[in-house]
């Protein structure tokens, strides 16, 4: 077994702590306020992310939140990965992008009440493994654009990504942290979108720009 440096769990948490405090920052909330745009929990789906911001009628607050978002999980990892020695890099960056996605999910600034973390997620994936990440982002665009749905879009590009990464490591787990992480990662975005998944077999999903009923 593979023995672990002295200082290994100490640096886990505190990268852990790092993603997880960053992923909290609630940009849709904070942005949308201060333009004045009104409170984000009372429009729409009441959820903190870009495609509600979107409902506001502020494209701008929209694209900015989500280039906000995405950088919290982007920043999380690369901070780990300056912040850790090479030869463990790969178990901080993997926890600190998990814990940046958990840290959207649930903040702690909003009571635990957060977003479905698809930009964190997708900023994180981008730092782990650009490639992967770029497949995501691709995906994302490409079936929200068929089916000017939001959602079934992010919810195609969490299901690639992880078969992108475990396929870069020869569908294997031991050699990297970062398959498991982009796993995790993902079911953990799909089971925040279990409302509308349902929705979208309903066909009850709002299209892109639509106001939610």
């Amino acid at each position: 077994m593979e023995s672990l440096p002295p200082y290994a769990l100490k640096l886990v948490a505190a990268m852990a702590f790092m993603g997880y405090t960053l992923g909290s920052v609630p940009f849709g909330l904070l942005l949308t306020n201060l333009a004045g745009a009104g409170d984000l929990r009372k429009i729409g789906s009441g959820n903190i992310g870009a495609t509600n911001v979107l409902r506001t009628g502020r494209k701008d607050l929209a694209a900015a939140t989500l280039l906000l978002d995405a950088a919290k999980g982007f920043l999380a990892v690369a901070i780990a990965w300056i912040m850790t020695p090479p030869d463990f890099s790969d178990r901080t960056v993997t926890v600190a992008a998990l814990a940046a996605v958990v840290g959207h999910c649930y903040p702690i600034f909003l009571g635990f009440k957060g977003g479905k973390g698809v930009a964190t997620g997708l900023g994180a994936m981008l730092a782990l493994s650009p490639l992967t990440g770029l497949a995501g982002c691709a995906t994302w665009l490409s079936v929200a654009k068929l089916t000017r749905i939001s959602s079934a879009g992010a919810l195609a590009a969490f299901i690639i990504m992880p078969v992108v990464l475990l396929a870069l490591y020869g569908f294997s787990f031991q050699a990297s942290p970062k398959p498991l992480a982009a796993v995790l990662i993902s079911v953990l975005v799909i089971a925040r979108h279990h409302e509308n998944i349902v929705r979208i077999f309903s066909g009850k999903e709002p299209r892109i720009g639509e106001k939610k009923p």
